[in-house]
Protein backbone atom coordinates (compact mmCIF):
# COMPACT_ATOMS: atom_id res chain seq x y z
CA UNK A 1 0.00 0.00 0.00
CA UNK A 2 2.80 2.40 0.96
CA UNK A 3 4.63 1.43 -2.22
CA UNK A 4 1.53 2.17 -4.29
CA UNK A 5 1.19 5.59 -2.70
CA UNK A 6 4.86 6.37 -3.30
CA UNK A 7 4.54 5.39 -6.97
CA UNK A 8 1.40 7.54 -7.32
CA UNK A 9 3.07 10.54 -5.68
CA UNK A 10 6.02 10.26 -8.08
CA UNK A 11 3.62 10.10 -11.01
CA UNK A 12 1.80 13.20 -9.80
CA UNK A 13 5.02 15.15 -9.27
CA UNK A 14 6.26 14.13 -12.71
CA UNK A 15 2.97 15.40 -14.17
CA UNK A 16 3.50 18.74 -12.42
CA UNK A 17 6.87 19.21 -14.10
CA UNK A 18 5.60 18.10 -17.51
CA UNK A 19 2.66 20.52 -17.47
CA UNK A 20 4.73 23.48 -16.29
CA UNK A 21 7.44 22.76 -18.85
CA UNK A 22 5.12 22.40 -21.84
CA UNK A 23 2.12 24.55 -20.98
CA UNK A 24 3.35 27.11 -18.45
CA UNK A 25 1.25 28.36 -15.56
CA UNK A 26 -1.90 29.43 -17.36
CA UNK A 27 -3.08 25.81 -17.86
CA UNK A 28 -1.79 24.54 -14.54
CA UNK A 29 -4.31 23.27 -12.00
CA UNK A 30 -5.48 20.23 -10.06
CA UNK A 31 -7.63 18.97 -12.94
CA UNK A 32 -4.77 19.28 -15.43
CA UNK A 33 -2.36 17.45 -13.11
CA UNK A 34 -4.92 14.71 -12.49
CA UNK A 35 -5.42 14.22 -16.24
CA UNK A 36 -1.70 14.17 -16.96
CA UNK A 37 -0.96 11.74 -14.12
CA UNK A 38 -4.12 9.72 -14.86
CA UNK A 39 -5.23 9.75 -11.24
CA UNK A 40 -8.33 10.92 -9.40
CA UNK A 41 -7.87 14.51 -8.26
CA UNK A 42 -9.07 13.41 -4.81
CA UNK A 43 -5.72 11.63 -4.43
CA UNK A 44 -3.84 14.85 -5.11
CA UNK A 45 -5.71 16.64 -2.34
CA UNK A 46 -5.27 13.67 -0.02
CA UNK A 47 -1.54 13.30 -0.60
CA UNK A 48 -0.50 16.92 -1.05
CA UNK A 49 -3.27 19.27 0.05
CA UNK A 50 -3.93 22.20 -2.28
CA UNK A 51 -1.97 23.49 -5.25
CA UNK A 52 0.55 25.59 -3.28
CA UNK A 53 1.52 22.57 -1.16
CA UNK A 54 1.80 20.37 -4.25
CA UNK A 55 4.12 22.88 -5.91
CA UNK A 56 6.25 23.21 -2.78
CA UNK A 57 6.71 19.45 -2.59
CA UNK A 58 7.57 19.36 -6.29
CA UNK A 59 10.07 22.20 -5.95
CA UNK A 60 11.81 20.59 -2.96
CA UNK A 61 11.91 17.05 -4.33
CA UNK A 62 15.37 17.56 -5.86
CA UNK A 63 14.35 17.17 -9.50
CA UNK A 64 13.25 20.79 -9.95
CA UNK A 65 15.88 22.64 -7.96
CA UNK A 66 19.34 21.51 -6.80
CA UNK A 67 19.89 20.50 -3.19
CA UNK A 68 22.42 22.22 -0.96
CA UNK A 69 24.50 19.04 -0.86
CA UNK A 70 24.53 18.94 -4.67
CA UNK A 71 25.83 22.48 -5.12
CA UNK A 72 28.34 21.87 -2.33
CA UNK A 73 29.85 19.08 -4.40
CA UNK A 74 28.58 16.36 -2.09
CA UNK A 75 30.77 17.42 0.86
CA UNK A 76 29.42 20.57 2.58
CA UNK A 77 31.72 20.30 5.60
CA UNK A 78 34.85 20.18 3.49
CA UNK A 79 33.72 23.17 1.45
CA UNK A 80 32.99 25.23 4.56
CA UNK A 81 36.70 25.22 5.40
CA UNK A 82 37.70 26.84 2.12
CA UNK A 83 38.45 30.57 1.64
CA UNK A 84 35.34 32.67 1.08
CA UNK A 85 35.94 33.46 -2.59
CA UNK A 86 36.61 29.79 -3.32
CA UNK A 87 33.46 28.71 -1.50
CA UNK A 88 31.26 31.12 -3.41
CA UNK A 89 32.83 30.29 -6.77
CA UNK A 90 32.54 26.55 -6.16
CA UNK A 91 28.87 26.83 -5.17
CA UNK A 92 28.07 28.92 -8.24
CA UNK A 93 29.91 26.59 -10.63
CA UNK A 94 28.20 23.53 -9.16
CA UNK A 95 24.88 25.34 -9.36
CA UNK A 96 25.47 26.09 -13.05
CA UNK A 97 26.14 22.40 -13.73
CA UNK A 98 23.12 21.30 -11.72
CA UNK A 99 20.68 23.70 -13.36
CA UNK A 100 21.88 22.72 -16.84
CA UNK A 101 21.10 19.08 -16.06
CA UNK A 102 17.44 19.99 -15.45
CA UNK A 103 15.81 20.66 -18.84
CA UNK A 104 12.33 20.73 -17.30
CA UNK A 105 13.45 23.39 -14.83
CA UNK A 106 14.88 25.48 -17.65
CA UNK A 107 11.55 25.32 -19.45
CA UNK A 108 9.73 26.41 -16.28
CA UNK A 109 12.15 29.29 -15.73
CA UNK A 110 11.54 30.39 -19.31
CA UNK A 111 7.77 30.43 -18.70
CA UNK A 112 8.31 32.50 -15.55
CA UNK A 113 9.81 35.32 -17.60
CA UNK A 114 6.47 35.84 -19.33
CA UNK A 115 3.96 34.57 -16.77
CA UNK A 116 3.68 35.67 -13.17
CA UNK A 117 0.94 34.41 -10.86
CA UNK A 118 0.52 32.93 -7.40
CA UNK A 119 1.80 29.54 -8.54
CA UNK A 120 4.97 31.09 -9.96
CA UNK A 121 5.49 32.89 -6.66
CA UNK A 122 5.48 29.55 -4.80
CA UNK A 123 8.39 28.28 -6.90
CA UNK A 124 10.19 31.62 -6.57
CA UNK A 125 9.88 31.41 -2.77
CA UNK A 126 11.44 27.94 -2.77
CA UNK A 127 14.41 29.28 -4.73
CA UNK A 128 14.76 32.29 -2.44
CA UNK A 129 14.75 29.99 0.60
CA UNK A 130 17.41 27.84 -1.04
CA UNK A 131 19.79 30.76 -1.57
CA UNK A 132 19.11 32.10 1.93
CA UNK A 133 19.87 28.73 3.53
CA UNK A 134 22.96 28.32 1.36
CA UNK A 135 24.25 31.72 2.46
CA UNK A 136 23.62 31.00 6.12
CA UNK A 137 25.42 27.67 5.91
CA UNK A 138 28.51 28.77 4.02
CA UNK A 139 28.84 32.48 4.80
CA UNK A 140 26.83 33.25 7.92
CA UNK A 141 28.12 36.35 9.70
CA UNK A 142 31.52 36.07 8.06
CA UNK A 143 32.89 39.46 7.09
CA UNK A 144 33.23 40.02 3.36
CA UNK A 145 36.64 41.57 2.60
CA UNK A 146 35.57 43.57 -0.43
CA UNK A 147 32.47 44.44 -2.37
CA UNK A 148 28.77 43.85 -1.92
CA UNK A 149 28.71 40.05 -2.07
CA UNK A 150 24.92 39.76 -2.19
CA UNK A 151 24.83 41.96 -5.30
CA UNK A 152 27.76 40.13 -6.88
CA UNK A 153 26.15 36.73 -6.33
CA UNK A 154 22.80 38.04 -7.62
CA UNK A 155 24.41 39.18 -10.87
CA UNK A 156 26.24 35.87 -11.30
CA UNK A 157 23.23 33.66 -10.55
CA UNK A 158 21.04 35.76 -12.84
CA UNK A 159 23.64 35.35 -15.58
CA UNK A 160 23.81 31.59 -15.05
CA UNK A 161 20.03 31.26 -15.15
CA UNK A 162 19.71 33.43 -18.24
CA UNK A 163 22.44 31.68 -20.22
CA UNK A 164 21.20 28.22 -19.21
CA UNK A 165 17.64 29.08 -20.25
CA UNK A 166 18.83 30.72 -23.47
CA UNK A 167 20.90 27.65 -24.36
CA UNK A 168 17.62 25.78 -24.96
CA UNK A 169 17.14 27.69 -28.22
CA UNK A 170 20.40 29.48 -29.00
CA UNK A 171 23.86 27.98 -29.44
CA UNK A 172 26.02 31.00 -28.76
CA UNK A 173 25.97 34.11 -26.65
CA UNK A 174 28.60 36.50 -27.95
CA UNK A 175 31.77 34.49 -28.44
CA UNK A 176 30.75 31.73 -26.01
CA UNK A 177 29.14 28.48 -27.13
CA UNK A 178 26.58 28.07 -24.35
CA UNK A 179 25.60 24.61 -25.54
CA UNK A 180 29.06 23.13 -25.19
CA UNK A 181 31.03 21.98 -22.17
CA UNK A 182 33.98 24.02 -23.40
CA UNK A 183 31.84 27.15 -23.39
CA UNK A 184 30.62 26.53 -19.85
CA UNK A 185 34.18 25.83 -18.69
CA UNK A 186 35.01 29.31 -19.95
CA UNK A 187 32.08 30.73 -18.00
CA UNK A 188 33.11 28.85 -14.85
CA UNK A 189 36.64 30.24 -15.22
CA UNK A 190 35.14 33.73 -15.44
CA UNK A 191 33.09 33.06 -12.28
CA UNK A 192 36.27 32.05 -10.43
CA UNK A 193 38.03 35.23 -11.57
CA UNK A 194 35.14 37.49 -10.59
CA UNK A 195 34.84 35.92 -7.14
CA UNK A 196 38.58 36.17 -6.56
CA UNK A 197 38.74 39.83 -7.55
CA UNK A 198 35.44 41.07 -6.13
CA UNK A 199 35.02 39.00 -2.96
CA UNK A 200 38.58 38.17 -1.96
CA UNK A 201 39.38 35.48 0.56
CA UNK A 202 38.67 34.98 4.22
CA UNK A 203 42.34 35.14 5.04
CA UNK A 204 42.58 38.54 3.32
CA UNK A 205 40.19 39.94 5.89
Amino acid sequence: MARDRQATEKKILRAVGDILAHEGFHKFGINAVAREARVDKVLIYRYFGGMPDLLRVYAKAGTYWPTIEEVAGGDPERLRGKPLNEKVATLLCHFARAIRMRPVTLEILAWETIERNEMAKVLAKVREDFWRDLSRLFVGDQEVPAGDMAAIVSILTAGINYLAVRSRKVGRYGDVNIRSEEGWRRLESAILTICERCIGSREAA
